[in-house]
């Protein structure tokens, strides 16, 4: 009954995980970069809907919904003021632009918020400590259920409107070749600037189920970025239903290793993740991501 309650664990963590990575993902479909930023985005968001939540004494998912707006329009400023120029300077640039805003956020949060730990849990009540006891052994608790719900809700959703809709159409094209998109009136700086808009939007919510599951604090943003990557790359680079398999692939093993030996817990994950790099098909990921 251990194993079987580790690996429904590990389901609902790999949900929480598979929304981290859902930003990156999009991100690196539609623009062909890697978000070095991204952990530390989803952390600013959490700090912003933890402010919102203490001041304003509601829920989270009431500040979640008050801070959307403003990390969704950071989003698009962030594309018009920073990424835009990367774009241009090769495939470097913005990785180097990217880690210097990861650097210039977690300076930032430090300053107005201190290093200490903070959390939601106390204001989200029962979501973050309810659960439904199946046996003695065997838990299942609201907050995952409701994280991994999200995480599908969400992948499923972008999935959809990449697939049906003209936003959707427009971005596959822009990713498949901005150039000939442009040729036929598709905007390559609008629709990427969309797609971070998305990315950030995303990543609030990660960072606030972060927040409700358990303690963060300025410098949370690299490990977040760690597990979102490690998902991506489980799932295939680019893939929004692959992000969810990898994220529940790299939950699962975490859960796992926990339930083997508390300390191994991360590093199974870890383990994991290189494991499938090094297997032929995470060789021909990344033969095709660099190509």
């Amino acid at each position: 009954m251990n194993w079987i309650n580790a690996v429904v664990q590990g389901l609902l963590l790999g949900g929480l995980y598979a929304l981290f990575a859902c930003g990156l993902s999009l991100l690196f479909g539609v623009m062909r970069i890697i978000n070095l930023a991204h952990g530390d985005i989803a952390v600013l968001g959490a700090f912003l809907v933890w402010s919102i939540t203490t001041r304003a004494n509601v829920s989270p998912l009431l500040g979640l919904a008050l801070a959307l707006p403003v990390m969704l329009a950071l989003g698009y400023a962030l594309q018009y003021t920073v990424l835009a120029r990367s774009l241009r300077g090769g495939t470097l640039t913005p990785l180097l632009v990217t880690f210097g805003l990861s650097i210039v956020i977690q300076n930032g949060l430090l300053q107005a918020y201190s290093p200490d730990v903070r959390s939601l849990g106390g204001s989200a009540g029962t979501l973050s400590t309810g659960s439904w006891h199946l046996t003695a052994q065997l838990s299942i608790p609201y907050l995952g259920v409701l994280t991994l719900a999200t995480a599908v809700l969400m992948l499923g959703g972008l999935q959809l409107c990449l697939r049906h809709t003209g936003w959707g159409r427009e971005m596959r094209a822009t990713a498949l070749d901005s150039d000939t998109a442009a040729l036929v009136g598709v905007p390559a700086s609008a629709v990427y600037a969309r797609a971070t808009a998305i990315a950030v939007g995303v990543a609030t919510v990660a960072g606030t189920f972060l927040a409700v599951h358990s303690t963060f604090d300025p410098s949370s943003g690299p490990t977040q970025l760690i597990f979102a990557f490690e998902a991506v790359v489980i799932g295939g680079l680019g893939s929004l239903w692959g992000t969810l398999t990898g994220g529940i692939v790299l939950g699962v093993a975490q859960t796992i290793g926990a339930t083997i030996d508390p300390q191994y817990s991360i590093l199974a994950g870890h383990l994991d993740f290189l494991g499938i790099l090094a297997s032929p098909r995470g060789r021909s990921l990344i033969t095709r991501s660099t190509t």
